[in-house]
């Protein structure tokens, strides 16, 4: 689900103004899932949604001698012809449930959450140019959000950001530290780091040379 925590340029990216821009970053398979029919049927099958098309395959798995030589079978539709189609709506909500079914009809209508299915590349751009609290709060949204806002990744372009140019001196301390704690480290106390850094790396400059 969208965050309602975000600044208001977050949340616009998935308004109707943006879903045909938000569309072509999309990977092209939405959903994918796999699973056998109900006893006493042993055929597998397998269920794909891309951006365009739904795709319903299946396995024949049967001793019977009328079914060894069954090839796999395939069918495809556009989003539109599956709306219209019960007979393979009827099939997939047999074989993987309702709510497999009402994911599908959903996806197939362009109802789901764009922001959700961002690249995280992408999403980490955008989520480094939000408030602090609005990035705590966005981290407890999901497992996935969670990750990407205490990256170190993302706290590092927070960081570039900011301060608008990192030395190697303050991105060495920053690996060493983690980015995340390199930003919340008040300025006096960074500043006794890296001194704290130099003096070691001289120190151990000159017990090289002696």
């Amino acid at each position: 689900m969208t965050s309602p925590y975000a600044r208001p340029f977050l949340v616009a990216i998935v308004t109707d103004r943006w879903r045909p821009k938000m569309a072509s970053l999309l990977v092209d398979t939405l959903f994918e899932t796999r699973g056998q029919a109900p006893a006493p049927s042993k055929d597998f099958y397998q269920l794909i949604v891309t951006r365009k098309e739904v795709i319903f395959r299946w396995w024949k798995i049967s001793l019977r001698s009328e079914f060894r030589e069954a090839r796999p079978g395939e069918l495809k539709e556009f989003h539109e012809d599956f709306l219209d189609d019960p007979s393979l709506q009827i099939q997939i909500a047999i074989i993987f449930g309702a709510e497999t079914l009402e994911h599908t009809f959903n996806l197939c209508r362009g109802n789901f959450d764009f922001l959700v299915r961002l690249p995280d590349p992408l999403l980490l751009y955008i989520i480094s140019y939000l408030e602090l609290e609005d990035i705590a709060r966005l981290s407890q949204v999901s497992h996935r959000f969670e990750t990407l806002c205490n990256s170190d990744k993302l706290w590092e372009m927070i960081v570039q950001n900011l301060s608008g140019r990192i030395t190697p001196e303050m991105r060495s301390l920053a690996q060493e530290v983690g980015w995340k704690q390199f930003f919340f480290t008040n300025k006096i106390q960074l500043q006794l780091q890296l001194r704290r850094r130099r003096e070691r790396k001289s120190d151990s400059s000159d017990s090289q040379s002696d």
